[in-house]
């Protein structure tokens, strides 16, 4: 279930979940509440589809959700997905809770990088990588690390909306480039 950028909506939702969290010191639970919903509907389109049917009369869907979100998550969790569900909004449930791990990892300062090499670094290298990376941002960085031998050294890092290509596969292509703009025509 790919995910669309949170709405406002949403996103108002789920600062105010933080906010909550935050004064009741549970935002990394709750966090990692919200995560394992967002999980189970992400690998349930069933489930996501059952929250969102419209056809589904309240007292029915209400009932539904007590018995399976009420002994497995928090009261705060609870008590929110009840405002969902009194709200009409269940069916934005995990865009909701993907927006709250955007928003507790701004909080936290935690960035999420992706890293990919072409051989898996050791766990020595990769938690220098994640102290340089960690110290350039000025962040505690989450590296998440992808293997892919085309790269054929070197890295290629994803933070955010940036994308650094430090692999030798560029570093060729750039040469190529170059060689193939300096030949004469």
């Amino acid at each position: 279930m790919a995910l669309s950028q949170p709405t406002t909506v949403e996103m108002s939702y789920a600062r105010a979940l933080l906010e909550l969290a935050t004064q009741q010191n549970q935002a990394q639970p709750v966090g990692e509440e919200m995560a394992g919903i967002r999980g189970i509907l992400d690998s349930d389109p069933g489930f996501a589809q059952f929250l969102a049917d419209p056809s589904m009369g309240r007292t029915a869907r209400t009932a539904a959700v007590e018995r399976i979100f009420r002994n497995r998550t928090s009261p705060l969790v609870m008590n929110f997905i009840g405002v969902l569900d009194e709200n009409g909004r269940l069916a934005h449930l995990a865009e909701i809770a993907a927006a709250y791990g955007d928003l507790l990892d701004e909080q936290l300062g935690n960035v999420e990088v992706e890293l990919t090499v072409a051989q898996a670094l050791s766990d020595a290298d990769l938690e220098r990588v994640r102290g340089q990376i960690g110290s350039a941002l000025n962040k505690h960085a989450v590296v998440h690390q992808h293997v892919d031998d085309s790269i054929i050294g070197g890295m290629v890092l994803r933070v955010q909306d940036r994308l650094i290509d430090a692999s030798v596969r560029y570093q060729l292509q750039a040469i190529k480039e170059k060689l193939f703009a300096a030949a004469p025509k």
